[in-house]
């Protein structure tokens, strides 16, 4: 792609109603445009992030067995008031009518929607388990929307929806979720730390959010220290394995500010690993039996002839949410640097460019064809801004590898420079076999 192409509205200062980093950023760098309070379009450069947040986060869920459907935004509101949560729910609920004064809402999540199509679908013991997921917009009537896509009225989400025959195999599922979360946001390039949660409307009485640091967040935490060096690297997806993880985690005190009681957080951890910060949360894992499953006639036939209400957990990631919690966790000396999972291009060219020299457009151009012809996604800087000045926009950017023709390159050898600020001069062919190689 080249630079004066992309649709790319950058702005030069932070506009005011900006307050956090990933707010300030997004609109900056054009990744976004509030279309109402609380509501945004996405716009090139961040849609192209979020939808590798969102391909990562399916492929986790691929990878547990779990299968993917697509559920529609407006649901109707006779299986709410079935569940009872119609009136339930609160002023959060968009609550609307079709022209034939029909009652209908803006989903703000699929726990009855989900449970109408499995009601409807299966029949037998035999058939569970069953793990379905889909990616799809919500609406929550936010009264304070703020933070940009931290807290916002529209938002992209994955949630995924388990039924299993009995306790134990519903928690077999709960743990599959939960080791699928902590592979999803290791590949996103964050420390997720799962910890003890109330579980609000959703109802249930297990639950746990994960959690990454961040001053910004709007959860206060509790831990101990000594959780961050678990290492799920050792363990697989093996039903024992994954519930040995569980047990490493829950021997740790690690709770959200609605589950904290100073007198257990004193005694279960010693002073020096104690940590009390700020979080934020991307996402949430719930396991409520049959919470929904009873009051909407949700069973299966055993094979003695009787019925039993399915046992269900729901569990939600906030894709588009991940984009600024990505960037409230990466982003330092006002540079920004994306993980290279989810980064909107591998590398950019960035040549000096002159009107009346042509030398460096043409080898830039020569390199974009070539990285180009390897499938490399690459950004081309064909502007005639000043050098320094495309840094800058660059350093926003935050695009992980950067080829400079600047003053530093001679002959056939670049300036090949990572974000984090070490530089090379390479060959061509050196350069396009470092890049290639970052994908393994």
């Amino acid at each position: 792609m080249y630079l004066s192409k992309l649709f790319i509205p950058l702005l030069k200062e932070n506009p005011s109603e900006a307050k956090i980093k990933s707010h300030q950023l997004m609109l900056r760098t054009g990744m976004i445009k509030q279309s109402s309070t609380g509501i945004y379009s996405w716009l090139p450069l961040g849609f192209k992030i979020m939808k590798k947040i969102e391909q990562i986060v399916r492929e986790e869920q691929n990878k547990i067995g779990a299968q993917e459907l697509l559920m529609p935004t407006i649901q109707s509101a006779e299986i709410w008031k079935e569940s009872g949560r119609y009136d339930d729910y609160g002023e959060e609920l968009l609550r609307i009518k079709d022209r034939q004064g029909k009652e209908m809402l803006y989903g703000p999540t699929n726990e009855e929607l989900i449970t109408e199509i499995f009601r409807a679908s299966i029949k037998s013991y035999k058939s569970l388990p069953q793990l379905l997921y889909h990616i799809q917009w919500k609406f929550r009537d936010e009264l304070r929307p703020r933070f940009g896509v931290m807290r916002c009225k529209e938002f992209f989400m994955k949630d995924a929806y388990s039924f299993d025959l009995n306790d134990e195999e519903a928690k077999k599922s709960y743990n599959k979720m939960f080791f699928a979360y902590l592979n999803t946001f290791k590949r996103l390039g964050l420390t997720a730390i799962p910890m003890a949660a109330d579980t609000g409307p959703i109802g249930g009485d297990l639950s746990h959010e994960f959690i990454i640091l961040a001053d910004t967040g709007e959860s206060k935490i509790y831990s101990d220290k000594r959780i961050f060096d678990i290492d799920i690297s050792k363990h697989n997806d093996a039903d024992d394995s994954i519930k040995e993880l569980r047990e490493k985690y829950d021997a740790f005190y690690a709770v959200t500010d609605n589950k904290f009681k100073k007198e257990d957080f004193e005694k279960k951890v010693k002073k020096e690993n104690q940590l009390v910060t700020k979080g934020i949360e991307v996402g949430h894992i719930f396991y409520f039996g049959d919470k929904y499953s009873k009051p909407l006639k949700c069973s299966v036939d055993l094979q003695d002839g009787k019925k039993v209400d399915v046992k269900m957990g729901s569990y939600g990631i906030g894709v588009s949410r991940l984009v600024g919690a990505i960037i409230e966790s990466k982003f330092t000396n006002n540079v920004m640097r994306w993980p290279e999972s989810v980064a909107p291009f591998e590398v950019a060219i960035i040549p000096s460019l002159q009107k009346n020299d042509k030398s460096n457009y043409l080898k830039a151009k020569k390199i974009y064809n070539l990285l180009i012809k390897n499938k490399i996604d690459v950004l081309f800087d064909d502007t005639e801004d000043h050098l320094s000045a495309k840094f800058k926009k660059f350093d926003l950017i935050g695009i992980p590898y950067q080829i400079i023709l600047g003053s530093k390159f001679t002959g056939d050898k670049f300036e090949f420079k990572e974000i984090n600020g070490e530089t090379e001069t390479l060959f061509l062919d050196e350069i396009k076999k470092k890049l290639l190689n970052k994908r393994n």
